[in-house]
């Protein structure tokens, strides 16, 4: 009897992407055949989102053109959270979970797909099986997130923090690693607060307690050989000892603050828990410390109330920051968030227009940050072949999918994803560098 197949579909964010690999890891252990086709699958699972307004329309989309192709789909992730808002429109779904849920996923696909267990079809990797390139994952070390941001449903999706044990992360890091992964990407709601939860109680490590905080953490994971990197590290005190260890080597300089805003007025509203004085002093504190450091963060225009007073505010700490990666977003009223009943929304073309001069600013910002990397030496991972034949990898400062690239000119036969190149930057433009290889290793 050939094994039942199971199509999956996963949106959002790194964490949520995680959870499509815990849920493809359980299914393919259970003998479940995963396909990549509607066609091949017997029963389709979407990981949905559902954070902002376009994420919830992709997800809604999503489902619908699974089961028009399919007709057979679990939904899983943030927007099962919100069940009605699926039910209203798809009411055919075989089942409906929330988020990082993936034993009630394997109980819905066991109820509408039973697979007898065979010892052959159930072997997998100690990894677990990946959705992303074999030579960098993702490792999210919590679920969940104790702040009350104004604009935001995450609590009410994923719940409160719940941390990790260390030494079940850094052995499935070690696993990773031994599978051949050449960058682990450290991902949660709040990095910085990781083992807040359990009081920062010790776990066991290789028969030795070790205390469960992201110093320990980071300090262990360096040990593994390969590039650790640290993404949505609220800026608490506890980040000044990170940046030591980045300019040791033992993690990469890189550091992904999500600041938001720098109107102490709007972060006020917001409810974040920060201030733009306090952020340009650890800013240059990091950088004296590392000078080597990249700093990417995320800000949010257009929130209510924002004048065009606390916009320039904004452009103001952007130009002292001097941040190498900023992305940008418009503010977008999400169902259940507190900050859809403050007062004076900002129109949305001006909103638009916020956000484009934020974006040239930042862009001049960024095209002078990496022009000073003219003539260094990088260490660089590849990533793959792009569709005009050219080499494409990413250095120390370059996250997949939300940062800029290295171009390297190499022969794409002698550079394989997963390889390291050295090479000598030649030139740079606002978001990406180029540069010829100096020696392979």
């Amino acid at each position: 009897m050939s094994a039942h197949k199971v199509g999956f579909v996963s949106l959002g964010c790194p964490k949520a992407l995680v959870d499509s690999e815990q849920i493809v890891t359980r299914a393919r252990a259970e003998g479940y055949e995963v396909v990549g086709d509607y066609g091949d699958a017997d029963v389709v699972v979407v990981n949905t989102c559902g954070f902002i307004d376009s994420a919830v329309e992709e997800s809604l989309d999503a489902i619908g053109e699974a089961l028009s192709e399919n007709g057979k789909v679990i939904v899983t992730g943030c927007l099962g959270a919100r069940r009605e808002v699926i039910e209203q429109q798809y009411p055919d779904v075989l089942a409906i979970t929330g988020p990082h849920a993936a034993g009630e996923v394997m109980d819905k696909l066991r109820q509408h797909l039973p697979q007898p267990a065979d010892v052959f079809t159930s072997l997998i990797p100690p990894q677990g099986l990946k959705l992303t390139p074999p030579h960098y994952a993702y490792l999210k070390i919590s679920e969940g997130c104790n702040h009350r941001c104004s604009f935001c449903i995450i609590p009410s999706l994923r719940g409160d923090l719940v941390s990790r044990p260390i030494g079940d992360v850094l052995q499935e890091a070690e696993n990773l690693a031994a599978s051949g992964v050449k960058e682990l990407l450290v991902i949660s709601q709040d990095t910085s607060a990781y083992g807040v939860d359990l009081k920062y109680r010790s776990d066991f490590w290789r028969g030795s307690p070790l205390k469960t905080d992201i110093v320990h953490l980071a300090e262990e994971l360096g040990k593994l050989g390969v590039w650790v990197r640290l993404h949505y590290v609220y800026p608490y005190p506890t980040v000044d000892r990170l940046i030591p260890l980045m300019a040791e080597g033992k993690i990469l300089p890189y550091l992904d603050v999500p600041l938001q805003h720098a109107s102490p007025r709007i972060l006020k509203a917001m409810k974040r828990p920060a201030n733009a004085e306090n952020a340009l002093a650890r800013i240059r504190q990091w950088r004296e410390i590392c000078p080597d450091i990249t700093l990417r963060s995320t800000f949010v225009v257009g929130f209510p109330g924002e004048t065009e007073q606390d916009f320039q505010q904004l452009l103001d700490f952007l130009e002292q920051a001097q941040l190498d990666r900023v992305g940008c977003f418009i503010y977008s009223p999400v169902e259940g968030a507190a900050a859809n009943a403050l007062p004076d929304p900002v129109p949305e073309d001006l909103a638009q227009d916020r956000m484009d001069r934020l974006m040239a600013l930042q862009a001049d910002i960024s095209a002078r940050r990496l022009s000073q990397k003219v003539g260094q030496t990088l260490r660089v991972l590849v990533d793959g072949v792009d569709g005009d034949g050219r080499v494409v990898a990413r250095g120390p400062g370059d996250a997949p999918e939300i940062d800029g690239v290295v171009y390297a000119e190499a022969e794409p036969d002698q550079a394989r994803p997963g390889d390291w190149l050295d090479l000598r930057i030649t030139h740079a433009d606002a978001y990406d560098l180029f540069g010829v290889p100096s020696k392979n290793k």
